[in-house]
């Protein structure tokens, strides 16, 4: 698996890219399902949270709630103007809140793991030295 190391600004748009794509797919392959742009959101809130660089961690579970509805405002199925537009996105988030929460835990609960690690790296060479 590639190792890229994106900043807070670039792990935001990478999944903003990806869940527009994802959405994109979702409507042409599957006729606007919301099942799948879900399912397909998991897997992108994950990469996202283990692509982005270890100074900009918090940004992950923050930019991938952003994604989704960027990338839902298509597929959301809302008609007539401007209003419909959004109520039928507001529909969209408030009915398939279960893939938004599961992908933010998902993105969330990697970044943990990931300082956590990091924290124990750092420490490590401390208990390692020899004390006289």
């Amino acid at each position: 698996m590639p190792r890229p190391r994106l900043t807070g600004l670039g792990g935001g748009l990478f999944a903003c890219a990806a869940m527009m794509l994802a959405g994109g797919i979702a409507w042409l392959l599957f006729g606007s399902s919301l099942f799948v742009y879900g399912l397909l959101f998991v897997p992108v809130a994950a990469a996202t949270a283990l692509w982005i660089r270890p100074a900009d961690l918090i940004t992950a579970p923050i930019s991938v709630p952003i994604a989704f509805a960027a990338g839902v405002w298509p597929i959301s199925g809302g008609s007539g103007g401007f209003g419909g537009q959004l109520m039928g996105l507001v529909s969209a988030l408030s009915l398939h809140a279960g893939w938004l929460y599961a992908g933010t835990l998902a993105a969330a609960l990697i970044v943990v793991v990931r300082k956590a690690v990091l924290i124990g790296r750092r420490r490590l060479p401390r208990r390692a030295a020899p004390t006289s």
